[in-house]
């Protein structure tokens, strides 16, 4: 087998296993790839090619002596945000520009643990707080496709690496989409996990410490296909820090395994979120293959309200990334949301001025939303539909609460791109996003699967399935 820069992460270590490619080849391979590229992306600003060597040359050493690891002399990259001991994580904030943790986060831990080779971290936005990934602190990254279009974000620089062949595999983060809708946008596979699948302590500069009063982030994997995401995803998951002395992390197997008999609810249009036509045109694509293939297919929504939802998420989201902000600025900001007049307005001021009882009530809230899905599954295996609004957009800059995007060349807030993100990530849900071909651009429009909470297997086993059935990565034109 002929290993290149484009052959999965699996592939890779199966050469690897039969002394077909050494790991110094191997690093050697895309550490040229990323001096010839990344110029021109960006994606990788944080390099780190002499550990890498020094790394592949141990990992050889292991791999002529019989030792085996689930990584074991595989070059990877990493997300700047996540903890590594020595390297800088500073979220894209230009305070903490010089911020190197002391330690290895406990993500990181696990994949060094597994024998991989780190060659750098991966771009990001400010505070990892938009689906873009510029910063004062590195500038901005580009999308393989199209130069002039972001990759996503927050993991938008290890989407475009991905995408362009630089690594084969990527850790990413995700409160807001910022795992899928790099996937999305770079015509990749990306996994937010179940809320307590995978450590989630070490996402970001200052939070080492495993903080269990906050919800909805998660840190999960990005590949180029279905394999390599349930291969990462197995090389991460487990508790975290404190929790790991007894607690073991036991998933249950995929509830499907083929297309024929697989229960799928397809998504209606959602308030305030209308998907492109050629996202839409996606959509009954994918519902006609499944159809195909044997599916039980309707559509279909957990019963609860969904503007109440989506405006307890905001709540949540606001109350969780501004964590903090001085109190004058956190009322400042929510003023200024307030003028706007708006129902989502209201609950992303609300979420940067709750109490502390009402943040409690609210947590409780969510647990009878858990319960509406948790009763949906009973019925459903899973819940496809778009994972964005449509394909990658062009760079924005300023505010981004007044930011507009084009879809059908209509104006629709920057910020609904939010909207189908968020469906799994209010009750900590696994999400898997898969690629659907290419738009009339030549862009990468991205699908979801939504699964039941711990349920990991079944939405990885769907990716793979429709993976099978060519819902495949593409190769950006010229790379």
């Amino acid at each position: 087998m002929t290993i290149d820069h484009y052959s999965t992460a699996t592939a890779m270590l199966d050469a690897l296993s039969k002394k077909q490619v050494s790991s110094v080849e191997l690093t050697q391979m895309h550490i040229q790839r990323i001096n010839s590229l990344d110029g021109a992306l960006n994606a990788i600003p944080v390099l780190t090619l002499e550990r890498a060597l020094d790394a592949a040359k141990q990992a050889d050493k292991k791999l002529a002596a019989g030792e085996a690891g689930a990584l074991l002399g595989l070059p990877m990259t990493l997300k700047e945000s996540t903890q590594v001991a020595g390297l800088p994580q500073s979220a894209g904030l230009l305070p903490f520009k010089d911020h190197k943790p002391a330690a290895d986060g406990k993500l990181a831990a696990a994949v060094f643990a597994a024998g991989a080779n780190l060659l750098g971290k991966t771009n990001i936005p400010v505070a990892l707080g938009d689906w873009q990934a510029d910063s004062p602190v590195y500038g901005r990254t580009n999308n393989p496709f199209d130069l002039g279009r972001t990759p996503g974000g927050s993991t938008g620089g290890g989407g475009a690496a991905l995408a362009a062949g630089l690594t084969p595999l990527e850790v990413g983060s995700d409160i807001g989409g910022s795992i899928r809708v790099p996937a999305a946008f770079c015509g990749c596979f990306g996994h937010r996990p179940s809320e307590t699948a995978i450590p989630r302590s070490g996402a970001f500069p200052g939070a080492e410490l495993p903080n269990y009063a906050f919800r909805m982030a998660v840190q999960g994997p990005l590949a180029r296909s279905a394999a390599d995401l349930s291969l990462l995803f197995d090389v991460i998951a487990g508790p975290d820090l404190f929790e790991d002395v007894a607690w073991r992390l036991s998933l249950p197997a995929s509830r499907i395994d083929s297309l024929k008999g697989c229960r799928v609810a397809v998504m209606p249009e959602l308030p305030g979120a209308r998907a492109s036509s050629a996202m839409l045109a996606k959509v009954d694509e994918l519902t006609s293959l499944l159809k195909g293939e044997g599916a039980k297919v309707g559509v279909a929504m957990p019963s609860f309200d969904f503007d109440d939802y989506y405006l307890d998420y905001l709540r949540t989201l606001y109350c969780m990334v501004n964590l903090g902000l001085p109190q004058e600025a956190l009322q400042a900001q929510a003023e200024a949301l307030r003028q706007d007049g708006t129902p989502t307005g209201n609950a992303m001021a609300d979420g940067l001025t709750m109490a502390a009882p009402d943040f409690v009530t609210m947590v409780g809230h969510r647990q009878q939303y858990a319960q509406a899905w948790q009763t949906f599954f009973e019925d459903w295996d899973l819940l496809i539909g778009p994972m964005t609004l449509d394909s990658a957009f062009p760079h924005q800059t300023g505010d981004l609460n007044h930011r507009i995007l084009l879809v059908d060349n209509e104006e629709v807030p920057y910020t609904s791109n939010i909207i189908y993100p968020m469906l799994a990530i209010y009750c900590g849900l696994p999400s898997t996003a898969f690629p659907m071909g290419l738009d009339p651009q030549g862009l990468p429009l991205g699908m979801q699967a939504i699964g039941p909470y711990l349920e990991d297997r079944t939405t990885l086993k769907f990716a793979a399935l429709m993976e099978a059935a060519g819902c495949a990565f593409l190769k950006p034109p010229g790379y």
